[in-house]
């Protein structure tokens, strides 16, 4: 929580423009997170994962300082452009696309794209001729609270011939990515992945294929409730794992931090609904707010990330609750199996601030389930 947010969300009370959730950002947290990843790994070029948070002033500051961007559909690549961003500084990293996404991609002047079967690279060789295309392989993402294993990437065993193909179809097969999953707390995680990475380097070397790129991902966590490794820990452990594997002759190298650039630079204020008991002797409380999974917080999804929330009342004694949201949906409930300690003297009407939440929240926010608004989201 940093006071610009706070005389922010002071001023909209004040105002009487408080009537519903809503998410505040806080520019000055993203220019520093950008400086942090630039100084952990200074040879390594920075694509921000537009669908951690595509407001157009977020996007507008990373241009500005130089970033790149991994986006993973057409409008997201004209976001990219709207900003200020050239397309040479744009990766269209879903390696799921429609033939017709590729062309108009194209057609905006992206020449980067991710594959990770034979088919997408296919694609690509028919409507965006002498591309660079890079193939996402498997790796390990555990630990991750949010993994990212299976949908995307192929077996390592399988990139060289995906990229073989590429090359013979008049693509630049250019290098290869993966994805530790994200929120992922251990730095070492990078290091199997870039085993596997060097060793296909080496395999298409010999035939000759000569990649030139690995692509690191994300991962990158921001904290919620538990301590997280900071950035350069993470820049540590990569560089080591990279001269570990790829000796002298190192890649070049792009991360692509979505959550770990704005996660922290957000907070959404909400408010208690309703403060219930299922029965007389039920030791836990349920907590209703006026926000849930279907208003932006989807990803407290099998309690996988688990936001910091705090009260008016913090310091008070504490008892465990049950949180949930306020859609007519039995699965909008965001905290029970790990109940929440809250305190017994919270109130129906309280404000909250659920912290942490800059990234991932106003795109999975619904259009008006339930007749409710999409997340109110103000970038300061």
């Amino acid at each position: 929580m940093t006071e610009r947010i706070q005389e922010f969300l002071r001023a909209r009370r004040r105002e009487g423009r408080d009537n519903g959730p809503c998410l505040v950002v806080d520019l000055d947290v993203v220019r520093d997170n950008y400086r942090d990843f630039s100084r952990a790994l200074p040879d390594t070029r920075v694509y921000y994962a537009v669908k951690a948070n595509p407001a157009p002033e977020v996007l507008s500051l990373l241009a500005s300082l130089g970033s790149s961007f991994d986006t993973a559909s057409v409008a997201e690549i004209e976001l990219a452009l709207a900003a200020g961003a050239s397309p040479e500084r744009i990766s269209f990293g879903n390696t799921i696309k429609k033939e017709r996404d590729v062309a108009r991609a194209y057609q905006l002047g992206v020449r980067l794209f991710a594959v990770d079967s034979e088919a997408e690279v296919e694609k690509i060789a028919r409507v965006a001729p002498r591309s660079k295309v890079f193939c996402r392989i498997l790796c390990d993402g555990s630990g991750a609270e949010w993994p990212l294993s299976r949908k995307f990437g192929c077996a390592p065993e399988m990139a060289p011939r995906v990229l073989e193909l590429a090359q013979a179809n008049g693509l630049i097969a250019y290098g290869l990515s993966f994805h530790v999953g994200s929120q992922q707390p251990n730095p070492r995680m990078w290091d199997k992945a870039l085993e596997s990475c060097a060793n296909i380097f080496r395999e298409l070397a010999e035939r000759g294929v000569y990649l030139q790129m690995v692509n690191l991902g994300g991962g990158f966590p921001t904290r919620y409730l538990k301590s997280v490794p900071k950035v350069r820990i993470y820049g540590n452990a990569i560089f080591r794992a990279l001269s570990k594997h790829f000796g002298n002759r190192l890649p070049e190298t792009i991360i692509e931090p979505g959550r770990g650039m704005v996660g922290n630079a957000g907070i959404i204020e909400a408010e208690v609904v309703l403060i219930s008991k299922k029965s007389d002797d039920d030791p836990l409380r349920w907590v209703f707010l006026d926000i849930g999974k279907f208003n932006g917080l989807a990803e407290t999804t099998d309690e996988m990330i688990r936001y910091p929330i705090r009260t008016p009342v913090d310091g008070a004694a504490v008892g465990p609750c049950v949180i949930a949201g306020p859609s007519c949906d039995s699965v909008d409930i965001l905290y029970e199996k790990t109940p929440y300690e809250l305190p017994v003297s919270l109130e129906i009407g309280a404000k909250v601030l659920i912290e942490g939440t800059g990234a991932y929240t106003t795109t999975y926010s619904s259009i008006a389930f339930n007749g409710f608004p999409p997340l109110e989201a103000y970038v300061i």
